[in-house]
């Protein structure tokens, strides 16, 4: 029997204003997925994925959040370019921002709750700005930061925002690294514009503009991704890797 998904999204239509930006979209999220959201700037990727948050309710259609996911316990890190970096905060104070939902109100952080951010500080690269204020440091290291952020709250499913921007090759083997470990216990959702360096560990990828172009593992050829982006696109095979994910595609 196959097993129930995690997040299901049913003929989702969603705007802002009188612009619709989603229109019929259906799309399941299962246990143990690594799904790649690709397609046009503006074609509603982000959207789509603040409406399987929850942080955005659509116009019509639902989202059916199955056990164990819960609306507290799904992580989001959103594109770096958002976040406020005139915050008087270390490195260090924002990761431990992730621990939060852990504890009661207006109770200390713990040992164990200090222990799990140095280790995925470690694991990031990032133990030597543990110190640093976040305005001292660059967009890619605050990347990472935002990354840690939401890996130390130990969610139940992690959605991913541009994550490989402005990190450097470094950085990024870190990342893939830690995705893929996490990928071994809970779904991993990324919205990008080059699978390239996450090719070996996606398992589906949804092209979206404003419809669902394609999902569920369907192949990546031309026609389908002119339609996702609107022109023409070229495929270029990308070493040997399993599924969808053999084939990168890059604009003219």
């Amino acid at each position: 029997m196959a097993e129930r998904p995690l997040i299901e999204a049913r003929r989702i239509t969603f705007g802002y204003g009188a612009e619709t930006v989603l229109e019929d979209v259906t799309l399941a999220i299962d246990p143990g997925d690594f799904l790649a959201i690709i397609g046009p700037n503006g074609g509603g990727k982000t959207t789509l994925v603040k409406v399987l948050l929850g942080l955005l309710r659509p116009w019509s259609g639902e989202v059916i959040w199955n056990a164990p996911i819960r609306r507290g316990r799904m992580g989001y890190v959103p594109q770096f370019s958002t976040f406020d970096k005139g915050f008087p905060l270390r490195v260090s104070e924002v990761v431990l921002m992730g621990r939060m939902d852990r504890r009661r109100l207006l109770l200390p952080y713990t040992r164990q709750d200090r222990a799990a951010v140095a280790a995925v500080l470690e694991r990031l690269g990032l133990t030597a700005l543990a110190r640093e204020h976040v305005r001292e440091i660059s967009g890619g290291q605050l990347q990472r930061v935002l990354i840690a952020r939401a890996v130390v709250a130990e969610p139940e499913i992690l959605f991913l925002d541009e994550p490989t921007a402005s990190i450097d090759a470094e950085s990024r083997d870190a990342l893939t690294g830690l995705l893929e470990e996490l990928n071994r216990r809970i779904p991993v959702v990324v919205i990008t514009h080059d699978v390239t360096g996450l090719a070996p560990l996606v398992r589906r990828i949804a092209c979206v503009n404003r419809r669902l172009v394609c999902h569920e593992g369907a192949e990546l050829d031309p026609h389908t991704l002119e339609d996702a982006y609107g022109g023409p696109v070229e495929l270029v095979t990308h070493g040997a890797v399993s599924g969808v994910a053999q084939r990168i595609l890059h604009r003219h």
